[in-house]
């Protein structure tokens, strides 16, 4: 065997060597953090939609796989009493842990997101009228979920809007940011 054809063979088993190595790249796993802020899309006649502010965390466990964190809360928002006399308002606070998917659409950053998991929702109301007020709260805690659509601005950058049922009669409607690390 003369050296050309040892040199070939040297040459071909280390590309086969390196296609396999390649091949066999585990995932590391992707933590991140985001703030969004959107709208509560609330289901009764006389509550106005409050502004809602947010911050979530959550963890990639592969390319498609993971699992957020969330805590998303809102402005004081006020409530139609048909009368000047009294003053009442309401806010609603909102935390969920849930299982993600993304799916990455080929040959572009754009990649869908959907999650199920749990969520708690809290509402809370004050009123007063000529010295005279009030307050009371409610919770309600049950399954919840959303689907999303994402775009990849550079490896350690996304920007998603997300619709997500947290309870009955809220919805919530965002745009976001996160920073992967």
């Amino acid at each position: 065997m003369n050296t050309l054809q040892k040199s070939l063979i040297a040459l071909s088993m280390g590309s086969l060597l390196s296609v396999s190595a390649q091949a066999a790249v585990n995932y590391a796993g992707q933590p991140y953090v985001g703030i969004k802020a959107g709208k509560f899309l609330v289901d009764t006649d006389d509550l106005d939609d409050p502004t809602a502010y947010g911050i979530y965390a959550g963890y990639n466990f592969d390319p498609n796989f993971g699992a957020e964190v969330e805590y998303v809360g809102s402005s004081d928002t006020d409530i139609e009493t048909g009368t000047s006399a009294i003053k009442a308002e309401y806010d609603l606070k909102t935390y969920g842990a849930y299982g993600t998917y993304r799916y990455q659409f080929p040959n572009t950053g754009l990649y869908a997101k959907g999650k199920l998991g749990f969520a708690k929702a809290e509402i809370n109301v004050s009123a007063s009228t000529s010295g005279y007020s009030d307050s009371d709260s409610d919770s309600d805690s049950g399954v919840a979920g959303g689907i999303g659509l994402g775009y990849n601005v550079n490896p350690n950058m996304s920007i998603e809007a997300e619709y997500d049922y947290v309870a009955e009669d809220t919805t919530l409607l965002t745009v976001g940011a996160h920073y992967k690390f």
